[in-house]
């Protein structure tokens, strides 16, 4: 079965109408802390995590049927040219078709990793990782307490810790103001990826 996770240090109020306007016949957890995310190494969104029925992780961390074809977007109108839209769609499709053969055939699908291959692309978190981690829970906290000019100054140290993690990006510039991760600030980082990918692919879907 799977489960949808959000994060939001919004919490309820920025997450659940979004939820049930989607009506998911699945459970949507809404994760506060990104705590999930930590354990799990995420760092952008939607990312994936494939996990058994006896607990084991049969594919570690990876983007879920995404690409960089957003990035070929009318920032004006936010239309995404034909060629951009079927890139975004086979890769889609070819995930979900991905996961059907997992479903359907258990660990002899060809996209169920062996216990060698999901360590090979698992990462250890290291200090600077841990680190950001304890500067933006830090944020949060001063940011909840009203203090939202002293949190500004940890939610930076966090994403100076973790460059590749979009969600510290994000969610930061979302407690500023709900705007903004979508805005100049977004498409400024981006834009600085130069030929770098946003959505690393999966290595073998």
């Amino acid at each position: 079965m799977p489960i949808a996770i959000a994060f939001d240090s919004g919490g309820n109020a920025a997450t659940e109408p979004w939820i049930k306007a989607a009506k998911p016949t699945y459970p949507c957890l809404i994760d506060r802390r990104h705590v999930v995310a930590e354990l799990y190494d995420m760092v952008n969104v939607p990312t994936a995590v494939w996990i058994d029925e006896r607990g084991k992780i049969v594919r570690p961390s990876e983007p879920a049927g995404v690409t960089d074809a957003f990035r070929k977007m009318n920032r004006t109108n936010f239309s995404i040219p034909t060629d951009a839209m079927a890139e975004l769609q086979a890769k889609r499709k070819a995930y979900q078709d991905a996961l059907r053969d997992w479903v359907a055939n258990g660990a002899k699908s060809k996209f169920a990793l062996g216990e060698a291959e999901v360590l090979r692309r698992m990462h250890t978190p290291d200090d600077n990782q841990v680190r950001a981690a304890a500067n933006f829970r830090l944020g949060e906290y001063l940011f909840e307490q009203g203090h939202a000019s002293a949190a500004q100054k940890y939610f930076e140290e966090a994403k100076r810790l973790r460059p590749d993690s979009w969600n510290y990006k994000r969610q930061a510039w979302a407690l500023e103001d709900p705007m903004k991760p979508g805005g100049p600030e977004f498409w400024a980082a981006v834009d600085s990826l130069g030929d770098g990918k946003y959505y690393p692919g999966a290595e073998d879907i």
